[in-house]
């Protein structure tokens, strides 16, 4: 979905969230719209870039002496070639294995004794690392972050012990997790050629395969300046991070960046399906409509319409797959809709559901294209669509409650080639979308011919209890 996270949060003051967002949606609804907007406007981003290229961006927000440090790299799992899938995810594990001043797991030990803690993860677009600690220990984090951008130590017995962490990583998170299974199966079947049709985590045989020569190229291919980020949240100025950005990472050479390949997935001319069968209790439903995606803020409408459309299916518990499939007609224990219109790939939007005892996913398939089908023939009220539009806006105040959030946002919008900007002009563009452009989208995009099914054959389940996380796993 466009950034922004509907489903309220949770938090320790639940209760007083709901009436924030009661409150939101009284006055949506009363037409005090505008003032949400202004409401939900993100303090300003103080934007710099190195003599290197490692562009630099800062928010300041002084409620708390706290910073969040994140550096992200322009390279992920879209990136990888067939035989080397992986090796992004791969890479980060090993970002943790230490220098030649730094020795192995020294990193986040340092950051823990300054009260802080540390973690990374990977994605289809990007790899980010980040820390959260007081103000004053930021000059740590960043003089080791770009210690190890430049002077990682991969030795082939540690990345071989850290590979087999990785395979037990895959193997707890999707070979022995249906959901997991049926969205890999999808997503392979949806797209033939595209890399996001790729695990991030990467195939089995290509991680039993990989050497740590792959990493090493990677690294030395990637991990430049000029293709990194720094985005620090929290009680620092502007000019103070440029000054430790530059005294750190100022250093540090830029390097000619391999050329990106250009991958456009081919028209889907009819409907495609996959069936994966393993051990689980229910069987399950996944459908992927291909849809476009966000390229243009100022000039696109459709992702914004089909943002919108989301929050109609599945935005809060009044919406229509629960009102019609959960509670209503009850052939579904539970319903849901997600659209993935932000990133450097091709557009999908899903729809899930599980059948309720006695219920097939057959009548399921057919139950989702009916509320889809009636939306294209009957559009949406204008009640619901003033609901998406106060949680979208109530999403962003709650976003702005958390640091790491914040930067987040920032991080993840430059990563892929979007400004920071969005944030808050989404909110804009949120707003100005019609129920006649949720009613367009909804007849255009949801047919069969781009349409992907995956479908859960329960197998009997073996007894055993459920695997532990692997030893290692930072995340």
């Amino acid at each position: 979905m466009l950034q922004c996270q509907r489903k309220s949060p949770k938090v320790a003051d639940s209760s007083m969230r709901v009436c924030a967002l009661l409150w939101f949606i009284v006055l949506a609804v009363n037409g005090f719209a505008p003032a949400l907007a202004a409401a939900a406007a993100s303090p300003p981003v103080h934007e710099y870039r190195l003599d290197n290229g490692m562009r630099v961006f800062v928010r300041e927000d002084h409620r708390a002496p706290v910073v969040v440090s994140m550096v992200w790299y322009v390279v992920g799992s879209v990136d990888e070639l067939n035989g080397t899938t992986g090796v992004s995810h791969a890479l980060e594990h090993m970002m943790f294995k230490g220098t030649e001043r730094i020795p192995n797991g020294e990193f986040s030990r340092r950051i823990a004794r300054a009260g802080g803690r540390d973690n990374a993860f990977t994605s289809r677009d990007y790899t980010a690392y980040f820390q959260t600690l007081h103000r004053d220990h930021l000059p740590l984090a960043l003089e080791m972050e770009a210690d190890r951008m430049a002077n990682l130590i991969l030795s082939k017995d540690e990345f071989g012990k850290e590979l087999r962490v990785v395979m037990e990583e895959r193997r707890w998170r999707t070979d022995d997790r249906p959901d997991s299974l049926m969205y890999e199966g999808l997503m392979a079947t949806a797209l033939l050629s595209h890399p996001y049709r790729q695990p991030v985590i990467g195939w089995m045989n290509d991680l039993k395969n990989m050497q740590v020569e792959d990493a090493r190229n990677w690294y030395r291919q990637w991990y430049a300046p000029n293709n990194a980020i720094l985005v620090v949240v929290g009680d620092v100025g502007g000019e103070e991070v440029h000054e430790l950005a530059r005294k750190y990472f100022g250093g540090i050479a830029a390097r000619e960046l391999p050329a990106r390949g250009k991958f456009a997935e081919s028209e889907q001319r009819g409907p495609r399906r996959i069936t994966i069968k393993a051990p689980s209790e229910l069987p399950s439903l996944l459908m992927a409509y291909r849809v476009p995606k966000l390229e243009d803020p100022e000039k696109d409408w459709e992702p914004f319409a089909l943002d919108v459309l989301e929050g109609v299916l599945d935005g809060h518990d009044g919406a229509r797959l629960q009102a019609a499939l959960v509670r209503g007609s009850r052939l579904a224990a539970a319903a849901g809709a997600g659209y993935q219109g932000v990133g450097r790939g091709p557009g999908t939007f899903l729809l899930s559901a599980t059948p309720s005892e006695g219920k097939t996913v057959e009548e399921l398939e057919q139950a989702l294209k009916a509320e889809v089908r009636r939306i294209a023939a009957e559009g949406v009220r204008e009640d619901e669509l003033a609901r998406v539009k106060a949680q979208v806006v109530a999403a962003q105040v709650y976003a702005r409650d958390s640091m790491f959030a914040q930067a987040r946002q920032i991080g993840s919008l430059e990563a892929i080639g979007l400004s920071h900007r969005l944030i808050d002009r989404q909110v804009e563009r949120l707003r100005e979308v019609t129920a006649e452009q949720v009613q367009q989208v909804a007849q255009r995009y949801f047919n069969d011919d781009a349409l992907t099914v995956a479908v859960l054959r329960p197998q009997p389940l073996s007894g055993k209890r459920p695997p532990s996380p692997p030893s290692g796993l930072r995340h």
